[in-house]
Parts: structure tokens; sequence; C-alpha cells
């Protein structure tokens, strides 16, 4: 299997390549240059493994929540990748990708979403599809159970979401970002029953208003 991958929903921009069980990366924090920098990693990687564009099995991509900025490269350029290749895309939720680099069954995932909010979502072990929200840190609230906490929005409202259990207090890891080796593995699992059509691979906004 060939899966080439991108996150672009955060100021962290990452590229990966998944070929036959090996994943190779790029990956480089890059505020507004997300546009600039994708492309070239792109090239980089390829060109690197020795493998076209055309040979690939999918196009895999991060299709959020996140910087609205971001999304909409994201999904353009899985877009336009997959049509000049005639292949198909895979989205996979960001609150998703940033639990599948955490080693805890259950991971409370949370993403700064600007404006005081958060966007969240409770992950299970095993992937399973969730159910994303938008909330003021403060009206996060979750079920009892053993949690970890990951993302940009335990950053900024750490101390905050920490209390969203109640009787309890949840423990976190800060500095966690969605990083592309994580859509790329999600991707693989998923590529008989999630994989679209090109014209299909659009961002999950969550909120209308632009964030950044």
């Amino acid at each position: 299997m060939k899966l080439l991958a991108f996150d672009t929903v955060t100021e962290r921009c990452s590229v990966a390549l998944l070929a036959d069980g090996r994943c190779a990366s790029r990956a480089e924090t890059a505020a507004n240059r997300h546009a600039s920098l994708l492309l070239p990693m792109v090239e980089s990687l390829l060109a690197e493994a020795g493998i076209s564009l055309s040979a690939l099995d999918a196009v895999a991509f991060d299709r959020g929540p996140g910087s609205f900025t971001g999304l909409r490269i994201g999904a353009g350029v899985a877009q336009g990748l997959a049509f000049g290749a005639s292949l198909p895309v895979i989205g996979v939720s960001s609150l998703e990708t940033l639990a599948a680099a955490c080693d805890h069954d259950r991971v409370l995932a949370a993403l700064d979403a600007r404006m005081g909010q958060v966007y969240w979502a409770v992950v299970g072990p095993h992937g399973e599809p969730v159910e994303v929200r938008l909330d003021r840190p403060q009206d996060v609230r979750v079920p009892a159970g053993d949690l970890h906490g990951v993302g940009s929005g335990w950053d900024a409202y750490g101390e905050v979401l920490s209390r969203s259990v109640d009787g309890g207090v949840i423990a976190y890891t800060q500095g966690c970002y969605p990083d592309a080796r994580q859509v790329a593995r999600l991707a693989a699992t998923r590529l008989e029953q999630a994989a679209i059509d090109p014209a299909l691979a659009v961002p999950l906004y969550v909120r209308d208003r632009v964030t950044s």
C-alpha cells in the first residue's frame, strides 16, 4: 500500500508518505506558510522514495476541524493531486489524528478554536467515528472514566479542561499537534471503506465564522 497524507489544520504543516509499511515524513511549524510549503514537501518525499504520484493508492488529508485557511489548503491540494492522478481521497478527523498519537485508550482531544472556544471530542481506543463539538472550555463535560487530554486546546485551557469530568481531574500532555504520519496510518486502515471521489473531499468546518 502506498499513501500520501498531509496535515495543515494547525500552525504545524506536515506531509507523510506511507509505502509498504514504512512512513517517511516532513514537518515544519509554518504559521501562514502552508500554501508555499506543502507541495515542495510532497515533491521531496515522492522523489526521495522514487515513487510517482500515479503509483499511489490514495491521497489522505486531515479534514478538520481546525484553522479555516489550513482546512481550505489541505482539501484543495488533496483534490488537485487526486484529480490529476485519478486517485481516491480519504479524509481523517484532526481529533482522531491527535488521539492516534497518544498512548492512552480514551482521549479527550481538543483544539483551540479561538474566540474563547475549543473543538473537542472523546476518542476511544479503536479510532471509531467521533462527534466533534464546539464549546467554551468551561462548558466541556465528559463522562467519568480514564481519560487523557491532548491538543492545542489543552495548551490554551488546560486547567479548565482538566476539570471537565465530575469528581476527578484529567491529566494531559502539552505541545501535541495533529500529524500527517497518523493521518496516513488511520487512512490506511480505511482505504476500502472510506475512500471517496476527489470532488467530495471537503473540510469539516464545525463553525461558519473564520477563525484563522
